[in-house]
């Protein structure tokens, strides 16, 4: 597994976008009462999809930031594959979102905080790299991570 993120250079467009998924992130916390975690799908230039963690209040496991935007994007385009999109989240993508991240042909997972029990972009597997499928996603880690971290460590600090 890769235990250390490369170092990369994101742009003022990359920032903006994880800023909104933080946006979404603390929306998960306030209004929903779920773990913070949201994301911004990007296509050709455009927001196609939001997402934030709903698996708490729709009663549904797989009610994922990440799912939930692909679904959005996947309404809006009219298309199971988002074929180049980018993604930005949170909170680096579990397995379950990292396959359909991969059966969705996404181009990029740009992502805040990793995830060192449940990361399948790196920290605990490389679900998104791997080459035993058939895409491979672009894996940049570490963009306002602290920021994301920050929050989801209050979050849970608060409910114990």
């Amino acid at each position: 597994m890769n235990s250390e993120l490369p170092s990369v250079s994101f742009s003022e467009e990359d920032t903006q976008h994880m800023r909104r998924a933080l946006q979404l992130a603390a929306h998960a916390r306030d209004a929903e009462n779920e773990v913070p975690v949201g994301a911004v799908l990007v296509h050709e230039g455009q927001i196609v999809g939001l997402g934030w963690n709903r698996n708490i209040t729709l009663h549904d496991p797989t009610a994922h930031a990440e799912i939930m935007a692909l679904r959005a994007a996947g309404e809006k385009l009219a298309n199971h594959r988002i074929v180049g999109a980018t993604l930005y989240v949170t909170l680096e993508p579990c397995a379950m979102c990292a396959m359909a991240l991969v059966h969705a042909r996404i181009g990029r997972v740009v992502y805040a905080a990793t995830d060192p029990k449940t990361g399948a972009a790196g920290s605990v597997f490389d679900t998104l790299i791997s080459e035993r499928h058939n895409h491979r996603v672009l894996v940049q880690g570490g963009l306002l991570a602290a920021e994301s971290g920050d929050m989801l460590r209050e979050f849970f600090r608060s409910r114990r």
